[in-house]
């Protein structure tokens, strides 16, 4: 009877140790869908800055609101984490974004798409592409990792709410250009 119950308490331990475990990831496509909604939220208060639609004094709240996010979202990045922890990070990011949109009104985009713009929609291609099959594994990993690169230079550049430089946009769009020509061949 001892041993019925001693190896009912293991299976159990067992099962509520491998749901743990299993429940415990790193998540990357959070950590994309998290830096492609970052990248959107900075061209958004730089647009909405240059464009007058916010006020000096509202782009900072925001980019203070931004930038306690992404401290959050880099304590996160690459550790093996609870989803619901990677939920209250997007969340946040959904929150903010849509207070910046409150703000900013109905205003007319431009019409030249933005590099955020452009990052998160080759992001759809290339995983549209690898899970429909037209996209090879090879190119399909060459394909994120140059993307992931374009990501993070990007993110730099614009981090602690700085404005990128002319140049620096040029060079991100050029990049992602020739990205996107590479990816039109499959």
């Amino acid at each position: 009877m001892k041993k019925i119950i001693l190896l009912s308490a293991l299976v159990v331990f067992g099962l509520a140790l491998f749901s743990g475990c299993v429940s415990m990831q790193t998540w990357p496509d959070n950590e994309r869908s998290a830096e492609n909604k970052m990248v959107i939220i900075q061209e958004k208060i730089g647009d909405g800055l240059k464009t007058s639609a916010l006020t000096p004094d509202q782009s900072q709240a925001f980019l203070t609101t931004l930038k306690d996010i992404r401290t959050d979202y880099i304590a996160l990045k690459d550790r093996r984490v609870y989803r619901d922890e990677w939920d209250s990070i997007l969340g946040r990011l959904d929150t903010l974004r849509d207070e910046i949109n409150k703000v900013l009104g109905r205003t007319a985009r431009i019409e030249e798409p933005r590099n955020g713009d452009r990052i998160v929609t080759l992001q759809g291609r290339i995983d549209n592409g690898r899970i429909s099959g037209r996209l090879p594994l090879t190119e399909g990993r060459e394909f994120q990792y140059r993307l992931d690169t374009i990501r993070r230079d990007y993110l730099r550049m614009t981090e602690g709410g700085r404005y990128s430089t002319h140049e620096e946009r040029g060079d991100i769009s050029h990049r992602l250009n020739a990205l996107e020509t590479d990816l039109n061949r499959f």
